[in-house]
């Protein structure tokens, strides 16, 4: 399969669940993005573990069925295994697959016992590796109870069996192999509905990813390893993702802040998608500019594209006492009465000191 066929049946697959979320009435609601991302990331993780567990144990690499074929693994078996793989891939076991939802979908109550289940257990198991912390340092769950934006109960079961029957029959591990880029054309058509004037009040800006690959261009002229790169405002990670790929993923550590937690999310799913995952520990979901985590850390890139959309007046005053005079030397902007500022209109300065 070309990359071309690959991006093209992957948009397919995408168009796919949003039709389920638009035969249940979940088209263009708040919670469809959730839906939408969520079980996309699941079906990624799913055959991450796949690849990953085939390229360590011959068995597997060569069975015909290869659900069957990990359930007949010993319990000392499957611990080796999921310890060999290691932060390649989340730790999954046989009833956390897609497959043994398909051959369980018929089963009573599906939707909350192995639906919304097996995406629970998953987010426990690997809150180590994927959870995203607040700037308190209270860990997020990786996946919700995605049957339960369903309002009509007897629903649910049928919901949650659409979504897995548009799953089983699609890989990405054929693709594992190649290099990454062209998930960056995936990410921007998961996101294109939710990210743009046409998302409405659930859209949030993003850099396109043009600009942020000639901003990388620029940025990143030699070989470097062991840097960190840092965006004090990520949005969905764009520009974090470019700069990664021209220095490598293996050479770079990302770190970032974001109040948002739509975007934190799309952030995590980007880093995953990006094979970036050994940075999801460095993201923090937090307001920046009040409550800055990084504010003493050195980094040798920093991109930002400024959180336009971030209104400050309830907290302009709290910007101005003298514990922020030295950050914020060029001064806090007056917020007329009646009157909301966008941060576009502030002009404050970070006080990290970049080492590039």
């Amino acid at each position: 399969m070309t990359d071309l066929e690959f991006i093209s049946n992957t948009k397919k697959l995408i168009d796919d669940l949003k039709s389920v979320c638009a035969n249940y009435g979940l088209g263009n609601d708040g919670n469809e993005f959730k839906i939408i991302s969520q079980t996309f990331l699941y079906k990624y993780m799913n055959d991450k573990f796949s690849y990953e567990a085939k390229k360590i144990n011959e068995t597997l690499a060569e069975a015909n069925d290869f659900q069957k074929s990990y359930e007949s693994l010993s319990d000392e078996e499957r611990k080796f295994l999921i310890a060999r793989i290691g932060n390649k891939a989340p730790k999954l076991q046989p009833e956390h697959l897609i497959s043994y939802l398909f051959n369980n979908s018929t089963k009573a109550n599906f939707a909350e016992t192995y639906f919304d289940g097996t995406l629970r257990n998953i987010s426990l198991d690997n809150s180590n590796l994927y959870s995203i912390k607040t700037a308190s340092g209270v860990k997020d769950k990786m996946f919700d109870d995605l049957s339960q934006f369903i309002t009509d109960s007897s629903q649910r079961d049928a919901f949650a069996r659409a979504l897995v029957n548009k799953l089983v029959n699609f890989s990405f591990e054929k693709m594992f192999q190649e290099k990454y880029d062209f998930f960056a054309t995936i990410f921007e058509y998961l996101i294109k509905d939710y990210n743009s004037d046409s998302g409405g009040k659930y859209a949030e800006y993003y850099t396109p990813h043009a600009v942020a690959r000639i901003m990388a261009a620029i940025l990143v002229k030699d070989a470097v390893t062991n840097v960190k790169v840092y965006d004090p405002s990520a949005g969905s990670g764009t520009l974090l993702m470019n700069i990664a790929h021209a220095i490598g993923e293996k050479n770079c550590s990302i770190y970032s802040e974001d109040i948002s937690q739509k975007s934190s999310n799309m952030l995590r799913l980007n880093l995953i998608l990006n094979n970036l995952s050994h940075s999801i520990p460095n993201i923090i979901k937090g307001n920046t500019i009040s409550e800055p985590s990084y504010l003493k850390e050195k980094f040798d890139y920093i991109v930002s594209n400024p959180p336009f959309k971030l209104d400050f007046s309830d907290f302009r005053n709290d910007l101005d006492k003298d514990s922020f005079k030295e950050r914020f030397f060029a001064g806090i902007p007056n917020v007329p009465k009646a009157k909301k500022t966008r941060c576009r209109f502030i002009c404050f300065s970070f006080s990290i000191l970049c080492t590039a």
